[in-house]
């Protein structure tokens, strides 16, 4: 669906409960589209984060919902995963009866929720830290009480910073958080991996950053661009005998994909276990 479809169905007035970097990156991308600024409003306990998105964004911040939670179409809820319940609680003692909500919390599920909030128009959503560029990658969830234009309205959100998928089955949004929720730390780590390895060569800091970082540039935008799978694009750069074939015989031998995998379901569970799953 092109974003601009999407941004059709957009309410009229978007609240953000949480002024954090991943509220800062959709309000970003939202004015980058062209919302104006009296359509969105965010609450923030802290003054000077407040006084900040009012100058860089021309929104209005308030340090208390209530007022907001009572007039305001669709509602992000950008606070961190301990916080939600007491917040979604106060919320629902003056949100509109129609008024759509999206979460972008780890961990807990529509259901939880739901009973917090006191209405069934929740979307559930993850999306990632890249979102400050506009090249965030979110995954959502609906429930079968989310009618078709809220998705659309909350799709219209996610997608102001970046790519969005559906996942029609909740308890794969625990996966999602584990690959793209948490992904870019991973991708950081291997970056932060390849700069120690070529400094302890002898390459100096600075060349060997700026070599690391640009390749993980290449290599992505070569995933994102041209078309063909990880597997195809490794297979070409990786001659057989050569220096790569070298490398990721390496990485297999020491059991490169099955810590990989390791890693990833260490992440689903503490997601699940967030939910008190």
């Amino acid at each position: 669906m092109p974003t601009s479809d999407a941004a059709l169905a957009t309410p009229g007035l978007t609240a953000f409960i949480g002024g954090g970097n991943m509220a800062r990156s959709l309000i970003a991308g939202l004015r980058r589209q062209g919302r104006p600024g009296d359509s969105l409003v965010v609450v923030e306990p802290v003054e000077a984060q407040r006084a900040a998105l009012t100058a860089e964004f021309g929104v209005q911040a308030f340090a208390d919902a209530a007022e907001i939670a009572a007039s305001a179409d669709l509602l992000v809820l950008a606070v961190k995963p301990q916080l939600m319940e007491p917040v979604c609680r106060a919320l629902a003692r003056n949100l509109k009866t129609d008024a759509l909500l999206i979460s972008i919390a780890a961990g807990i599920p529509c259901a939880h929720l739901s009973e917090w909030l006191g209405t069934p128009c929740i979307v559930r959503s993850m999306p990632n830290t890249p979102a400050l560029l506009g090249a965030g990658a979110t995954g959502l969830y609906a429930p079968p009480t989310v009618t078709a234009e809220q998705r659309l309205a909350a799709e219209a959100v996610l997608r102001s910073a970046g790519v969005t998928v559906w996942i029609e089955d909740e308890n794969l949004m625990d996966v999602v958080t584990a690959l793209s929720g948490s992904g870019p730390a991973y991708f950081f780590l291997l970056v932060e991996a390849l700069v120690s390895a070529a400094v302890t060569q002898g390459l100096p800091r600075e060349a060997a950053e700026t070599l690391a970082r640009h390749t993980a540039l290449g290599a992505a935008r070569m995933l994102v661009e041209g078309g063909e799978d990880a597997a195809e694009l490794r297979r070409r750069v990786t001659s057989p005998g050569g220096t790569t074939h070298a490398a990721v015989s390496r990485f297999q031998a020491d059991g490169f994909e099955a810590g990989v995998a390791a890693a990833v379901d260490a992440a689903v569970r503490r997601g699940r276990a967030l939910a008190g799953a």
